[in-house]
């Protein structure tokens, strides 16, 4: 097969979207042909049959633009590819749905959020094949809808050894700052353990892009200050994906107060790095729907910071062989359901 990807960056030095670098390479393995169409192109390395075009942003050239490079390249590189596959911005499955349609070329997209817009019900309704991490990642009705799991390249996150639990606390949140992602309950759980005379020290991977989000950041920090725990937190900023896997090894828990509903990625590349996993985010129950007792130990309900401290507290009077089981068993789940070489081959036996 040969496929057209329409995703937002190609740079393996992203952040956020890091990620599709690696989604890209196992494409390139499993097709003859791998067009990517990326709105912003950054740092890759990827192999001969591979061909990327950028709409442009890295050279700011105007919305205008984008659009009239967007139908250029679809367009000319028509013949390269029989079936499309749009990541997550599903505007561009309605931009380009007339042109694909008079091709005969089928149509995927991509979409793991709990929001649901009108582009998305319009996009919905034109696209052939839809994809998705979990129920809760797609909350329209369709049966185009195709549970698949998320791609973790469990290779480049993986454990160099057994996780060691004791000594300090050490614990991690990986995940952009904003309202949604609830740093409240993260900061006052901490609070909770700080009176407890636990020991821990907090990680805060993630940046604060838009204007309100660096407000919400502004008052994350004082609400931090005026409980006592600004000295346990080290907020990063942002974090290349090549750059996340030492973080990630040199903690031992994984936070996720976030409240998308949505599965997040960077909760398994945590899990993947042997991390138990805390969080309120529904998916995932899909996670640990074969180990009731792993979602009793791990999940706790949205806003609740003391359940939240709770948890972790229990966590750390578990033997250190029940710990380093705990860890063994988040890794197996990823690798068994969420493997990047897993999902590309579900999401190509779907086009067939």
């Amino acid at each position: 097969m040969k496929i057209l990807i329409i995703t937002q960056k190609i740079d393996r030095s992203d952040g956020v979207l890091g990620f599709m670098h690696r989604w890209i390479l196992e494409f390139s393995r499993q097709c003859e042909k791998v067009v990517g169409v990326c709105l912003y192109e950054g740092k890759h390395n990827l192999p001969e049959n591979v061909l990327v075009r950028s709409l442009g942003k890295e050279k700011k050239v105007s919305r205008i633009k984008y659009l009239f490079n967007f139908y250029r390249h679809i367009w000319r590189e028509r013949n390269n590819y029989d079936a499309v596959f749009v990541h997550m911005n599903q505007v561009y499955v309605i931009l380009g749905w007339p042109i694909w349609k008079l091709l005969g070329k089928k149509v995927g997209l991509w979409y793991a959020h709990g929001s649901v817009s009108l582009s998305l019900r319009v996009a919905a309704l034109l696209a052939d094949k839809i994809f998705t991490s979990t129920p809760s990642g797609f909350r329209l009705k369709s049966k185009k809808l195709n549970i698949v799991g998320q791609g973790i390249d469990t290779e480049k996150f993986k454990p160099e050894s057994p996780k060691d639990f004791t000594g300090k606390l050490k614990m991690i949140m990986v995940g952009r700052i904003s309202p949604v992602k609830d740093l409240k309950t993260l900061i006052l759980a901490l609070e909770i353990l700080d009176k407890k005379k636990n020991n821990f020290e907090m990680k805060v991977i993630g940046g604060a892009e838009m204007p309100n989000d660096r407000k919400y950041f502004e008052k994350i920090k004082r609400l931090a200050r005026e409980k006592g725990v600004k000295d346990k937190i080290e907020f990063l900023g942002m974090v290349s994906n090549d750059n996340l896997v030492p973080h990630l090894l040199g903690s031992q828990l994984f936070l996720n107060p976030s409240k998308t509903g949505s599965l997040d990625k960077a909760m398994l590349e945590g899990m993947a790095c042997g991390l138990p996993v805390f969080t309120c985010n529904e998916s995932i129950k899909t996670v640990f729907r074969e180990d009731p007792k792993l979602l009793s130990l791990f999940y706790f309900e949205k806003e609740n910071y003391e359940q939240m401290a709770q948890k972790i507290m229990f966590f750390g009077s578990l033997t250190d062989s029940d710990k380093i089981n705990l860890s063994d068993t988040m890794r197996d789940i990823v690798v068994k359901e969420h493997s990047v070489a897993g999902l590309i081959s579900k999401i190509l036996a779907k086009y067939e």
